[in-house]
């Protein structure tokens, strides 16, 4: 495998500490994250040669989030500096029945700025072979909608694999555009689809029968098979379809699995109960990255699904938007190991 390439926006992100409510005490966390620099960091930790594009304004806060990418082995000799500012988000972490909270501040952001042209896509697919884009980078404004577009084009002229998790996210979509007018036209450049229980769904408009049953705990993956089936029916030049599936029973307790369909057959996984999570935000990311590596590197649909979602409940043990676990570690999860006792 030459390179995977990443494209999105990355942000400043503010939480506060432990489960407070936001300004309970005068203390934010202060890191960054953002979906598709997450991916890339996953897959550097696990080896492969990974590059992350956006574009950022020439700040002391950029230099520092480029070296702490660079810290990870991730490749930003694409970032552009361009005018605009640094998004932020703040995150209040749940605990228990109260649901944690995201709060975009990221209007004006390079990334949104940017237009068609802004990146020189030739050079970042010279040597990639594996292209990922996610729906939030079309969600911020008609601008990086239309960069986006652009990217997936020109990933599939230069014969790079497309991956898109549709990762639907409501409070973004608000400059005219809903993601059913913007996303179908993604997908349309799109082989490997990610998506959760209700992406199907609020981005192309494809109903599965269980969306809501995240909420009771009661999943039927048949029904999710179904959805998957009708998206690659819908959009022939997709050839796998992974969701996600996440029983939430409080923001501590999160049953979690996921299911693979492909046009050779339909994979369930192994299914985990996790418990006293430390931090979800970060957990879709940690299986795409798992997924694109799993689909890469090891044995078969099913191996690449149990990678994938053994990598992402491992995530939902580490602070901050990083999943910052290595294949061995993963690997032993998928084995049975999962005690957590002390290892000398």
């Amino acid at each position: 495998m030459k390179q995977v390439v990443t494209f999105g926006e990355i942000m400043l992100r503010l939480k506060s500490p432990g489960f407070e409510r936001l300004l309970q005490t005068p203390l934010l966390e202060a890191t960054f994250g953002g979906g598709e620099a997450n991916v890339a960091v996953s897959l550097a930790n696990y080896g492969l040669n990974s590059a992350f594009v956006t574009l950022l304004p020439d700040s002391a806060l950029t230099d520092a989030c480029l070296r702490e990418l660079r810290g990870f082995g991730v490749d930003t000799g694409y970032v552009q500096r361009a005018p605009g500012r640094m998004g932020i988000y703040f995150l209040e972490g749940g605990a228990v029945q109260r649901p944690s909270k995201v709060i975009y501040d990221r209007e004006g952001s390079s990334i949104a700025l940017a237009k068609p042209g802004a990146i020189d896509w030739a050079k970042v697919f010279a040597d990639a072979d594996w292209f990922h884009i996610t729906g939030i980078t079309p969600a911020i404004s008609q601008s990086a909608a239309d960069l986006s577009i652009e990217a997936v084009k020109a990933a599939k002229a230069h014969g790079v694999t497309v991956s898109c998790d549709l990762n639907y996210r409501k409070n973004l979509w608000k400059y005219g555009k809903t993601a059913q007018d913007v996303m179908p036209e993604l997908v349309r450049y799109a082989d490997v689809i990610v998506a959760n229980e209700e992406d199907c769904q609020k981005s192309l408009g494809l109903h599965a029968d269980s969306v809501h049953a995240v909420e009771t705990g009661e999943l039927d993956a048949a029904q999710y098979q179904r959805t998957a089936q009708l998206l690659m029916d819908t959009y022939p030049n997709v050839s796998k379809v992974a969701i996600t599936m996440r029983e939430s029973y409080s923001a501590n307790h999160n049953g979690w699995s996921a299911c693979l369909t492909t046009k050779e057959g339909f994979y369930v996984s192994r299914r985990y109960d996790i418990t006293d999570i430390v931090d979800r935000v970060g957990g879709g990311d940690s299986f795409a990255g798992g997924l694109i590596y799993g689909l890469n590197k090891l044995d078969g649909p099913q191996q690449a699904l149990e990678f994938a979602v053994a990598a992402s409940c491992l995530k939902h043990t580490i602070s901050g938007d990083y999943n910052r676990m290595t294949v061995a570690e993963v690997k032993s999860l998928m084995g049975g190991a999962g005690s957590g006792r002390v290892e000398r």
